[in-house]
């Protein structure tokens, strides 16, 4: 996907600002009937399939959007719908001089303006959860000792793509053993021939073979420790000749914005921890939380996140990475899912390493979450909960077996991926359920 960072022709993107889709499809086209760099090629190419998933994550008209705010919100009126538009609040796009209003528009309603949290319709599940999360984080940071926690999890999938083709390929997440989590046994399987990859693989799956009307799932047990740390900043020691410091296009890049970002964070602090400690701070104050476009669909995810000052898990993920990079702290992708006894969801933190200490966690939208509550927001900082299921360890990477058409997520896995013989699939339905999830108690 390096092809990303190739910018499209003017007209292309002149047509597109303007939401004339079909006129940049037809110039698109044009384009590709010249004889091109491969690179250019390939933009162009992936451009239609970048526009069609662009479209199809914005559903709403004006009438249906407001249809979905009164949904979700209580007692949301027209006025207050226009109010917010005017004040740049509401995610929209034009398509034939009309507005088509983002697919989670209200949701990143409540995360910009925290007034409308509290006139959200409740989730208990998620209530549920969050309350078991703030509990167990102030048991810890009242002293209370790390835990571990036998999981039991099960994700299934369910294609409803309308495919002529016989023959279907599934990749599901699957537990890794590294760092916090261990003792990972696959339970049971939908199909008795798969192939589990090894977990020194960055991104784990379990592969299957099959037809469409197949349900596909995994069923597996692992094992998580809440990861505390204690860092000395005086007793770090410098980095030399460290993987995980380098460029990866098209996200990982050290532009000139980003490099004087990390420049006017950092300062002139030397310590290795103090300057990872900066960025992190300036990230979990200074950007919130907002839900995001498939990933696929963006060009730079980091220069997006420091532009915009708003991003998911994984979009803040990767500007910790990138900027602590480009000061010289080795980091890294950690990914898979939240998982409490309540409900599972897919979620991406980082990684950073600081000598002696080795690797640390840093959860960037967690440590967010709390930013009225310092302590909280710095328990995330070098620690992390054991609501945890790791099946990603870095960014970007094949899976095994590799997939052979563009993937739904081209650089991360937390819920599958599908493909026939002649297409990637994306269309389907996945169902992530928490079978059991209990302490072990030693």
């Amino acid at each position: 996907m390096e092809f990303m960072n190739v910018k499209l022709p003017e007209e292309i993107v002149r047509e597109e600002y303007l939401g004339n889709f079909d006129q940049a499809n037809h110039l698109i086209e044009r384009w590709l009937e010249r004889r091109l760099p491969n690179e250019l090629r390939m933009r162009l190419i992936f451009e239609k399939e970048r526009v069609k998933r662009l479209l199809k994550n914005y559903p709403y008209n004006e009438e249906t959007a407001i249809n979905k705010a009164r949904e979700l919100i209580n007692n949301f009126t027209n006025e207050e719908f226009y109010t917010l538009l005017d004040k740049g609040f509401l995610d929209y796009i034009m398509v034939d001089g009309k507005r088509m209003y983002e697919e989670r528009f209200v949701q990143n309603i409540t995360y910009a303006i925290p007034d409308y949290q509290k006139r959200m319709k409740k989730d208990k599940s998620r209530e549920e959860s969050r309350n078991l999360n703030d509990n167990r984080l102030r048991e810890l940071l009242n002293g209370d000792k790390p835990k571990e926690y036998k999981v039991r999890a099960k994700i299934s999938l369910k294609i409803v793509e309308d495919i002529e083709e016989e023959k279907v390929k599934v990749w599901l997440p699957f537990p890794k053993e590294e760092f916090q989590q261990k003792d990972v046994k696959l339970v049971s399987a939908s199909h008795e021939k798969y192939f589990l990859a090894s977990s020194d693989i960055p991104q784990r799956t379990i592969y299957f073979e099959g037809k469409k009307e197949n349900e596909y799932f995994v069923e597996f047990e692992y094992v998580i420790k809440e990861w505390v740390n204690t860092v000395v900043p005086a007793n770090t020691e410098e980095i030399n000749n460290y993987d995980f410091l380098s460029e990866e296009p098209p996200h990982i890049i050290f532009t000139p914005y980003l490099k004087k970002l990390a420049k006017e964070i950092v300062g002139d602090e030397k310590n290795p921890y103090l300057k990872a400690k900066k960025i992190y701070d300036w990230i979990t104050l200074n950007v919130n939380y907002s839900y995001v476009h498939p990933y696929a669909l963006y060009e730079n995810i980091p220069e997006f996140v420091a532009c915009n000052l708003k991003g998911d898990c994984g979009f803040q993920a990767l500007l910790f990475i990138t900027l602590c990079r480009i000061v010289g702290i080795p980091a890294r992708w950690q990914s898979g899912w939240y998982i409490t006894p309540f409900l599972a969801s897919p979620h991406d933190w980082a990684l950073f390493f600081i000598p002696p200490y080795g690797w640390l966690p840093a959860d960037l939208s967690f440590g967010g979450r709390y930013k009225n509550n310092q302590e909280l927001r710095e328990f995330y900082f070098g620690n992390l909960d054991a609501f945890r299921m790791v099946a990603n360890s870095d960014f970007m990477k094949d899976f095994a077996p590799k997939k052979v058409f563009w993937r739904n997520d081209p650089y991360d896995n937390q819920v599958g991926e599908a493909e026939t013989e002649y297409k990637n699939i994306y269309d389907f339905k996945y169902e992530i359920q928490v079978l059991d999830f209990k302490e072990i108690r030693r």
